[in-house]
């Protein structure tokens, strides 16, 4: 029986739209392949970005990669704290699993969150 899950994940990247697509493309690839769950699973996904991210949505990065189809995307600017890391992508995917969730840092992302041992 599935239940509904978020699976987080990050990812830093440069402020360039190629590193930002690129960095989407392999964040949704490694959370795909690490929770298995089809394209009609999936109810919505959350982006935020810090404030140097200003190239490319990676919103519209993941709509036209077309890895999720119609899937509805969100992308939102991250609150600027003082010890926040720069180039950072983070994502919320909400998704029907039958097993608990993955979350995925990748590309360096994974010092945001040690405690997950990712």
């Amino acid at each position: 029986m599935k239940k509904l899950c978020g699976i987080r994940g990050a990812v830093f990247c440069e402020n360039t739209e190629i590193s930002i697509r690129r960095a989407v493309e392999e964040l949704f690839s490694k959370i795909k392949t690490s929770n298995p769950f089809e394209v009609e699973d999936v109810v919505s996904v959350q982006f935020t970005v810090t404030k140097d991210i200003t190239a490319f949505n990676p919103a519209t990065a993941l709509r036209e990669s077309k890895i999720l189809g119609n899937v509805p995307l969100f992308c939102a600017l991250e609150p600027d704290f003082v010890a926040s890391k720069p180039s950072v992508i983070r994502t919320l995917v909400t998704v029907h699993l039958a097993n608990c969730p993955q979350h995925i840092y990748c590309n360096g992302a994974e010092i945001l969150r040690p405690d997950l041992g990712v």
